[in-house]
């Protein structure tokens, strides 16, 4: 008897293992690009029209999903946003709810927020890179490139970003974009 336990539980084992192999890929990919928050995500990207892996994206970026990061220059939660940058979104919602700064801690408060702040950048500069660069270093420093010919041929889009954290930083979402466009749209 305990030998025919044995051989099925062996059986069993191997499955296990052919199966874990077989969807390694997947199952590690999972972990690099996780979805959370999806009800927040999904709601923001529906009212902004920013696809939500981009936003997911961001997410991963900024701050790997811990809802209270927070960088050592005072940008807070999921997706990062600084006093100003907030204020001016608060501005350009017309959100007249009790919102305030420390609401940034608030995942779907920050995802909203964030998710508007791309869509504001998108929407002027109309070009993911240079939106995220914008995001990343603020529109003053993005509006100073495209000025000059050396980072902007047309005026409109970054050519190539002066700043390497920058250009670190806008590599990286797209990576990530593309990681959770490839492992979610199929």
């Amino acid at each position: 008897m305990l030998k025919k336990l044995g051989g099925f539980l062996l059986i069993i084992l191997a499955g296990l293992i052919i199966w874990a192999v077989c969807n390694m890929e997947n199952l590690s990919k999972k972990y690099v690009y996780p979805i959370k928050y999806s009800d927040s995500v999904e709601t923001a990207s529906h009212e902004t029209g920013i696809d939500k892996y981009l936003i997911y994206a961001v997410i991963k970026t900024e701050s790997n999903f811990n809802a209270d990061a927070e960088s050592e220059v005072g940008a807070r939660g999921l997706m990062q946003l600084m006093e100003d940058a907030f204020d001016w979104v608060k501005f350009r919602m017309e959100d007249e709810r009790d919102v305030c700064y420390d609401d940034m801690y608030d995942p779907c408060c920050n995802i909203e927020y964030g998710s508007f702040l791309l869509k504001l950048l998108y929407e002027e500069y109309g070009d993911e890179r240079t939106a995220l660069a914008a995001y990343h270093s603020g529109r003053g420093s993005v509006n100073g490139w495209l000025e000059d010919k050396k980072y902007s041929s047309d005026g409109k889009t970054l050519d190539n970003i002066p700043s390497d954290t920058t250009e670190h930083y806008v590599n990286k979402v797209m990576t990530a974009y593309e990681g959770y466009t490839n492992l979610y749209n199929n």
